[in-house]
């Protein structure tokens, strides 16, 4: 498949394409001088590779598993554990802001739930990797 037909079909744009046949995650048919060409299963790597990125893989972790197509899944429970960390930090957050925007207090700062969630944001993504946070509602 031509480089042109392979970023009609995918989205996926020809300096995209080439940058990934430089990194190694696609190879191109033609010889060195000839315009690109890709074998027809060029669109499920390229679908991979679109997976492998969504889930927070980088380009040369997607293609060592591309190399030969051999999965580590060891490395795939780590970035799930990773992913579900992330998702339990986000739905605190997304509680502490939810909790934030009723908070029947005049002044913010004088919530204790908006303290906690203040300094759970200072504390950094890093300190909080995989443990899960609530946030209490308090009475006033």
């Amino acid at each position: 498949m031509d480089i042109a037909d392979v970023a009609r079909r995918t989205g996926v744009p020809a300096s995209t394409l080439r940058y990934y046949e430089k990194k190694g995650l696609l190879k191109s048919l033609a010889g060195r001088g000839q315009r690109r060409q890709f074998a027809a299963d060029v669109t499920d790597r390229l679908a991979l590779i679109a997976l492998g990125q969504a889930a927070g893989f980088s380009l040369d972790e997607v293609g060592a598993m591309l190399v030969d197509l051999q999965v580590d899944r060891q490395l795939l429970i780590a970035k799930a554990d990773e992913l579900d960390a992330r998702i339990r930090r986000l739905q605190a957050m997304s509680k502490g802001l939810r909790h934030a925007a009723q908070c029947p207090e005049a002044d913010h700062l004088a919530c204790p739930t908006f303290q906690r969630l203040m300094k759970l944001s200072a504390a950094g993504y890093g300190k909080q990797r995989g443990r899960s946070t609530s946030i209490s509602k308090h009475p006033g």
